[in-house]
């Protein structure tokens, strides 16, 4: 029996033991495919006890080496729609020893699940840690908050989105005098205006999703903040379109970006998917940095599921 199809049927403890590489030998593919699997059950409503036992083994995979998968598990505990996750971002966010790309996921993912009780924490490190990325991803954490828990949320008009994702914030609404692509562009780009209303103007052009919003925001990549092009990529690997892969390609083989911008790149291409990105992503297997040469991994295997007759990417059976 293949290991796809051990995951497929596992139990919660075989996904755990995929997930955390138990047996030292598993691939990083299939430990993302146990993590996706977890975080379905992790997700589950109606079986809370399965549920929590799903995210307390996700959570088990902050202690692993690879900062990939742990800024992987902190996004998907903030998509679980469960504030049962939240002790474990918290500790994560407050951890020096872990990577800046873990702590500004763990703070995003306390933004996505909504945590008032986290605002003091965001606040004091908006306030007063050194790195930018965390320092912005707090910002934007404390204003999805306070908006989704603010009357303007209620009152405001957004078009349903095609993605299930919580993102770091809404689309601007569909009745604002914003509506038009060339608008948007000049809120996404205008380093003057709240780093959260340029987001909501990324999101919005995301939901757009015409080959000209697909461009106006990879005009987006000329940003200085790392944090704000990572965010651009994946809004990239969620469209699909093959418009925007010339930008993605350029901005991976760019190694002076960041390689929370460079891993986003590799991600999106192999969502995407087409003929073009299968060498470019081979060709970053060896990358200098690990985070890059995990996520071609990680993009290759979503590049082959693309290309097959698989119905879902890592689905329960």
């Amino acid at each position: 029996m293949s290991e796809e199809v051990q995951i497929k049927n596992a139990s919660l403890e075989q996904l755990r033991d995929v997930l955390i590489n138990k047996t030292n030998d598993i691939a990083l593919a299939d430990r993302f495919r146990a993590l996706f699997n977890l975080k379905s059950i992790g997700s589950d409503s109606d079986d809370k006890e399965a549920a929590h036992k799903a995210i307390k083994y996700i959570a088990e995979a902050f202690k692993d080496d690879s900062e990939l998968l742990k800024h992987e598990v902190a996004y998907v505990l903030g998509q679980t729609k469960d504030l049962y996750a939240a002790t474990f971002l918290r500790d994560t966010l407050t951890d020096k020893n872990q990577q800046v790309m873990v702590r500004h996921e763990a703070a995003e993912a306390l933004g996505a699940l909504g945590d008032v009780d986290s605002l003091p924490l965001l606040e004091d490190y908006y306030k007063n840690d050194p790195s930018l990325e965390i320092k912005q991803t707090c910002e934007l954490a404390i204003e999805r908050i306070k908006w989704e828990n603010s009357e303007q949320a209620k009152t405001e008009k957004l078009e349903k989105s095609l993605y299930e994702s919580i993102d770091p914030a809404p689309p601007l609404a569909t009745d604002s005098n914003t509506s038009g692509v060339e608008k948007l562009q000049d809120i996404l780009n205008d380093q003057e205006k709240p780093l959260f209303e340029r987001y909501r103007a990324m999101f919005r052009l995301r939901d757009i999703g015409t080959d000209q919003a697909c461009l106006a925001l990879a005009s987006g990549f000329d940003d200085p903040s790392a944090l704000f092009k990572h965010e651009i990529a994946y809004v990239f690997g969620q469209l699909c379109n093959p418009v925007t892969v010339p930008s993605l390609i350029k901005v991976l083989k760019d190694e002076r970006e960041a390689g929370m911008v460079r891993h986003e790149a590799a991600e999106a291409l192999g969502s995407i998917a087409t003929d073009e990105c299968l060498p470019v992503l081979r060709s970053f297997l060896n990358d200098q940095e690990q985070v890059v040469r995990d996520s071609a991994i990680v993009a290759l295997d979503m590049y082959e599921y693309e290309n097959s007759n698989e119905l879902e990417y890592a689905t329960v059976n």
